[in-house]
C-alpha cells in the first residue's frame, strides 16, 4: 500500500501545563464534478477525527492507534462518497501518544518524539475520464484553533464552548481568514495499516445516584468502568463546570490518591489529573463529550453547577474500549463466582485500548508482566488475537540492541533500568505461545522469533556464578505487604520463568523449523532448571525457596520437581496453605498457578473456597467490599494505602473457572485443534458451564446434578476437533470407565465414593 508522506500541522507550538495549545481544526475544499467513489487514508501523530461534509467517520475513538512514531505510524482507510461541486474534508487533532505531558512519570514528557500533532492524508478518486486524482495534505489546507484549549491522553481536557467554530468542517464555510498549513517533518517509524480492532464506544450508563456535597454534586454510576461522560446542560454564558473522575470515594469525595503519583509535581498534576473542563456558551442545550482522553472511574465529581442542574440526565458515562468479540463465558451456580466472572471481564475489557493496559485511570501503560498474565484467560473469552499481534510488533521494536526489553510498551525509553526483568519480558513468548496454543497463529511466533533469540541470548549475559537469574520484580503485589515485599526469591521467580521461556521459546521454533535455536532454548531450559534444583530446593524436604505458596507452586507448575518428588512437594503446598488458614498468600505470579496446581492434584474444592471466601484476603472479599472489577491489590480493610480498583493481572481465576469447573482445556498437548474435557464437580455447585469459540467452531461443555446426585453432562465440539473426557478420581460414566474420547453428546456421571 501507498502510504501519504507529506505530513502537515498548524504550528510547531505544542500544549504543556505552562503554555496551553488547542487542538487544531483542519480543512481543505475542492469540487469535483461528478458523485464518485473515493478512498481516503490518513495517519496522525496523536489522535485525529475526520470529517466528510460536515460528517463523522471516524473508525472509533482514539484514532489511529497509540504507539511510539519512532517506531510504528499506523494509517486508516475508509471508503467514502463524494457529491457533484464542493466537498470538504476536515480534520481534528489531539495530542495522543505525541505529546503527554501527563505521562510525566514515564518520561513521555521528554520523548525525542514529542512535538504538536500532526497529520498525512491522501484521498483518491477517479474522474470520468478515468483519470486518478489525489487530494493530499499540504500547505493547501487550511488550520484554526479549536475550542479543546488542553488535551491530555492520561490526565483530560478543557473545552471552552464559546470558541466553538459552527460548520468548520461543512460545505460553504468562509475560511479565509483561517492560516495555511505548514509542513511537518516525516515520524521515522515503520508505516502500517492498523489491524487492531478499534476502540469505540460501547454502552451507556445513567447514574444511579447524584448526591449534594460541599464541593459539588457526586454522581455514582454503579460500577467502575472507563470511557467518558457526555454532559448535556442548558447553562449560563462563562459558566465554568469541571467534572472530576474517581474509582474511589474519601470522606465522600473522589479521591485521586490511589490513582495518581504524590510526587514533585503532584500540586500542579491536581489541577488537571482526570479532570475534564467546559465552559458554556450559554445559548441553549448545550452537549460536549470529550474527545481525545478517557478516565476510569466510578463516581465523577461535578462542580461550577446549579442544583437545578444537578440531575441525572446532566452527566451520561460513555463506556469504551476495543470492540473485541466475545470468544467464551462461564456461569455456575455460585454467584460469588459468576460476579469474579463479571469482575474479570469488567477488568479486560476497560484495561484494553488496542492493547492491554495496566489500569484505565491512572498510567494507561501497556505493563508486560500484566499482559503475560493475563493472556491466557483473555484469549478464552475474548477476540484479543489482531489486537495482540499489532501490540507484538510494537514489543519488538522496543527490544534494545542487548536484547533487553522495557517494562512498559509503547515506551519513549523508559523501563529498561527498572519495571521489567523476566516475569515481564515474558510477554515476548508468552503471546505468541497462546496465539498459536488458542488461535493456530504461527505469524506472530515468527514476527517475534529473531527477538525471542537476542532475548535468550541476554538472559545469558545476565546469570550469576550459579547461572541463577535475579534481574526483574518479582511476585508483585502480595497480600498485606508492599508490592516488592515478596517471599519468594527474586532468583527464584527469574529463574523459573527464564526456565519456562525457554521451553515455549523451544516449542514454537520447533512449528517453525527452526531446529538449532529450538536446541539452544531446550540447553538453555535444562541448565535454568538444574540451578534451581540445585540452589534453591532443598531435596531433603521438598521445599522450594522462600518456603511459601508461590515457590512451592511455581515449582511444581513449572515442572521444576521430577515427577517422583511432586506428590510430596505438593504435600508441603497443602502445609504452606494450612498455615495461612487456608487464605492465599501469593503474589501475581503465585496467583498464575497456584489454582491450577491445586486442581491437578484433585484439591478444586480447596481452590475455589480460597478464591470465593468472604473474608481477607481472597477475591470475595472484594465483593464482599464492594468491587466491581478485580482490584491491584489485597489491601486489608481499613488500610491507609488503597492501590488501584482496576487491574486485570489477578483475571486467571476466569481461567481456572472454565479449565477446571467446565473442563474446558484447549490444547493440552500445545497443537490447537485438540481439546480435552478434564472436570471438577466440586461439592459446592450445583452446576456449571463454559464455552469458548475456537477456530473450528464452538465448544461447550455444561453439567448439573439431577436428584438422584446423578451429573449430566453436554458436550460440544466441532467435528475437525478431537480430545478426550477425562473424569477426576471417584466418578465414571455409566459403563464404569473415567475415560472418553471427546464427542459432542449428553454424558450421565456416577460418583463411586
Amino acid at each position: 500500500m501507498e502510504f501519504p508522506k507529506s505530513f502537515i500541522r498548524a504550528s510547531e507550538a505544542y500544549n504543556t501545563f505552562e503554555h496551553h495549545v488547542a487542538a487544531p481544526y483542519l480543512r481543505r475544499a475542492f469540487q469535483i464534478d461528478h458523485e464518485a467513489k473515493a478512498n481516503v487514508i490518513i495517519t496522525a501523530l496523536g489522535f485525529y477525527e475526520l470529517y466528510l461534509n460536515g460528517e463523522r467517520i471516524t473508525k472509533g475513538r482514539l484514532a489511529p492507534y497509540i504507539s511510539n512514531p519512532d517506531d510504528l505510524v499506523y494509517y486508516d482507510t475508509y471508503e467514502v462518497t463524494l457529491r457533484a461541486g464542493e466537498n470538504v474534508l476536515g480534520v481534528w487533532l489531539g495530542n495522543g501518544f505525541t505529546n503527554n505531558p501527563g505521562g510525566h512519570i514515564w518520561d513521555f514528557d521528554i520523548a525525542a518524539f514529542r512535538a504538536a500533532p500532526q497529520m498525512a492524508l491522501c484521498l483518491t478518486y477517479t474522474d470520468k475520464s478515468g483519470e486518478a486524482h489525489c487530494i493530499e495534505s499540504d500547505e493547501t489546507w487550511r488550520t484554526e484553533s479549536s475550542p479543546l484549549l488542553f488535551d491530555d491522553y492520561r490526565f483530560g481536557e478543557i473545552y471552552d464552548g464559546r470558541l466553538e467554530i459552527p460548520g468548520w468542517n461543512t460545505i460553504g464555510f468562509d475560511d479565509s481568514a483561517w492560516e495555511f498549513a505548514e509542513r511537518a517533518p516525516q515520524p521515522r517509524g515503520e508505516k502500517r495499516l492498523c489491524t487492531a480492532e478499534p476502540s469505540d464506544i460501547v454502552n451507556e450508563l445513567k447514574p444511579i445516584s447524584v448526591t449534594k456535597t460541599e464541593k459539588g454534586y457526586l454522581y455514582d454510576f454503579g460500577i467502575n468502568t472507563a470511557g467518558v461522560c457526555r454532559l448535556c446542560v442548558r447553562g449560563e454564558l462563562d459558566q465554568r463546570i469541571e467534572l472530576r473522575h474517581g474509582e474511589h470515594l474519601k470522606d465522600g469525595l473522589p479521591d485521586v490518591e490511589n490513582i495518581w503519583f504524590k510526587r514533585e509535581h503532584w500540586a500542579r498534576d491536581l489541577e488537571y489529573v482526570h479532570k475534564d473542563v467546559y465552559t458554556c456558551r450559554g445559548d441553549g442545550e448545550e452537549v460536549y463529550t470529550p474527545a481525545f482522553t478517557y478516565h476510569g472511574f466510578r463516581y465523577v465529581l461535578v462542580s461550577g453547577i446549579t442544583e437545578a442542574q444537578a440531575t441525572e440526565d446532566l452527566l451520561t458515562a460513555l463506556e469504551m474500549h476495543s470492540l473485541l468479540e466475545e470468544r467464551g463465558g462461564f456461569s455456575c451456580s455460585d454467584e460469588t463466582a459468576n460476579k469474579l466472572q463479571q469482575m474479570t471481564r469488567q477488568s479486560d475489557v476497560t484495561n484494553f485500548y488496542y492493547f492491554p493496559t495496566d489500569c484505565p485511570q491512572r498510567e494507561k501503560n501497556g505493563w508486560t508482566a500484566d499482559a503475560a498474565l493475563s493472556s491466557e484467560h483473555i484469549l478464552l473469552n475474548l477476540g484479543a488475537e489482531k489486537s495482540y499481534r499489532e501490540w507484538l510488533r510494537a514489543i519488538v521494536k522496543a527490544q534494545d540492541n542487548n536484547g533487553a526489553l522495557p517494562g512498559i510498551v509503547p515506551t519513549s525509553g523508559w523501563g529498561f533500568a527498572w519495571g521489567n526483568g523476566p516475569a515481564w519480558d515474558s510477554v515476548l513468548i508468552e503471546l505468541p505461545y497462546r496465539l498459536y496454543q488458542y488461535r493456530g497463529d504461527l505469524d506472530s511466533a515468527k514476527l517475534c522469533a529473531p527477538a525471542i533469540i537476542k532475548y535468550l541470548h541476554y538472559l545469558t549475559t545476565r546469570m550469576d556464578e550459579h547461572d541463577l537469574l535475579a534481574i526483574g520484580l518479582g511476585d508483585w503485589c502480595p497480600p498485606g505487604r508492599e508490592a516488592h515485599e515478596y517471599k519468594s526469591p527474586l532468583a527464584f521467580t527469574d529463574t523459573v520463568l527464564s526456565k519456562d521461556m525457554a521451553d515455549k521459546a523451544a516449542f514454537l521454533f520447533d512449528k517453525l523449523n527452526m531446529p538449532e535455536q529450538a536446541a539452544f532454548a531446550r540447553a538453555l531450559s535444562k541448565r535454568w532448571k538444574a540451578a534451581v534444583r540445585k540452589y534453591l530446593i532443598d531435596e531433603n524436604t521438598m521445599l522450594a525457596a522462600g518456603n511459601c505458596q508461590t515457590s512451592q507452586a511455581m515449582a511444581i507448575y513449572y515442572n521444576i520437581f521430577e515427577p517422583a518428588e511432586r506428590k510430596a512437594a505438593f504435600e508441603q503446598l497443602i502445609n504452606l496453605i494450612e498455615e495461612q488458614e487456608y487464605h492465599l498468600d501469593v503474589g501475581v505470579l503465585g496467583g498464575r498457578v497456584l489454582f491450577h496446581v491445586l486442581t491437578e492434584f484433585g484439591y478444586s474444592d480447596l481452590a475455589f473456597s480460597m478464591i470465593t471466601r468472604p473474608d481477607y484476603p481472597s477475591y470475595g472479599n472484594w465483593i464482599a467490599r464492594g468491587a466491581t472489577t478485580l482490584w491491584e491489590v489485597f489491601q486489608p480493610e481499613g488500610s491507609d494505602r488503597i492501590g488501584s480498583l482496576n487491574h486485570h493481572f489477578w483475571g486467571d481465576i476466569s481461567s481456572w473457572f472454565t479449565q477446571a469447573l467446565s473442563g474446558i482445556r484447549m490444547a493440552p498437548h500445545g497443537e490447537p485443534n485438540e481439546v480435552d474435557f478434564r472436570l471438577s464437580f466440586i461439592s459446592r455447585l450445583t452446576h456449571a458451564e463454559a464455552f469458548h469459540i475456537a477456530p473450528a467452531g464452538r465448544i461447550a461443555s455444561a453439567w448439573e446434578r439431577d436428584e438422584d446426585d446423578v451429573i449430566v453432562l453436554t458436550v460440544e465440539l466441532p467435528s475437525t476437533m478431537h480430545g478426550v473426557i477425562r473424569l477426576e478420581s471417584g466418578y465414571v460414566f455409566e459403563d464404569g470407565l473415567a475415560y472418553k474420547a471427546a464427542e459432542s453428546g449428553t454424558y450421565r456421571i456416577h460418583s463411586i465414593e
